[in-house]
């Protein structure tokens, strides 16, 4: 999937010379090495793999970096300015590229980024049954659960998403899927025949249009983060209409505490909660709370 934006030698390390499998993140930074994470761990990139040492390190240079955010604009920088302009890119097969450089502002709006010094390579896996300790405690007899899906950034909560589509679909369950894909990444690999998607979006436009026009049964988004997006799920629970999405943050303790979800956990709209960590790599899976907030499954549990 990066053979069409990553220089050749770069890619022929990355799948001759490593653990492609594992790889997370390619981090390419004007005149500094290669950062490779993979498992939750940063190496440099070398010719033979990755190491630890600076010694040999593969180094990114600026041009190499323009190359590979024009290859990921299909040769058309103005194509994806609008992505651009909130510091990505994503590919058409749901690679996001994170992207660094000078935001050019004007009467307080972003206009563009140039000047492009670093991007962040996030390579998106597929991993079936990640989300099949947890299902049982998200469908019951009633149906779908409001769920809300907690991790640090980089620990799964995309992947979970869609295994729970899969999910969804492997069951044959006739629920009306919507995949509010804000980012454009989210529907990567889903192949479920209920699934309806709208790309690109604020989650408020995509909220009313979806529900107004597609009537879906549940709405699946990322990465709940501004309040626009808390009086989206609000909105949407109030249709009738369940909600499984995302949100930043490294523990249940500290989730409690963010501001924007003081009031919509006294509300209880959220009756499920799911904690992944990276303590044993990203992807850890810490386990089910309920709309208290009490722990109803941990791994190992019987």
């Amino acid at each position: 999937m990066l053979e069409k934006i990553l220089p050749d030698k770069i890619y022929r390390v990355l799948t001759e010379k490593v653990n492609f499998k594992a790889v997370n993140e390619i981090r390419l930074r004007a005149e500094k090495p290669i950062v490779v994470n993979i498992n939750g761990k940063m190496f440099f990139l070398s010719e033979n793999g990755v190491t630890s040492s600076l010694k040999n390190s593969l180094y990114a240079s600026k041009i190499m970096i323009e190359d590979v955010i024009f290859r990921a604009s299909e040769c058309s920088i103005y194509t994806v300015n609008e992505q651009i302009k909130k510091g990505f890119i994503v590919t058409d097969e749901a690679v996001r590229i994170g992207i660094g450089g000078n935001l050019v502002e004007e009467n307080g709006h972003i206009k563009t980024m140039t000047n492009f010094c670093s991007c962040n390579i996030r390579v998106p896996h597929i991993i079936k049954n990640c989300s099949l300790s947890a299902y049982p405690f998200i469908v019951g007899e009633n149906g779908v659960e409001n769920t809300l899906v907690i991790s640090p950034p980089g620990c799964g909560k995309t992947t979970f998403l869609r295994d729970f589509v899969y999910q969804l679909s492997e069951r044959n369950l006739p629920y009306n899927i919507l995949l509010l894909d804000e980012r454009g990444e989210l529907d990567s690999g889903i192949n479920s025949l209920f699934t309806d998607k709208i790309a690109f979006s604020s989650k408020r436009n995509g909220f009313e249009n979806g529900i107004r026009a597609l009537s879906p049964d549940i709405i699946i988004t990322d990465e709940l983060g501004q309040e626009e997006d808390i009086e989206a799920v609000r909105y949407a629970s109030s249709c009738g209409v369940k909600v499984f999405a995302s949100t930043h943050s490294d523990n249940m303790e500290t989730f409690c505490k963010k501001p924007l979800f003081t009031q919509l956990l006294k509300e209880k709209i959220f009756r499920r909660f799911v904690l992944l960590s990276k303590r044993n790599g990203p992807g850890t899976f810490e386990g089910v709370y309920n709309e208290n907030l009490a722990r109803i499954y941990m791994p190992g549990q019987n």
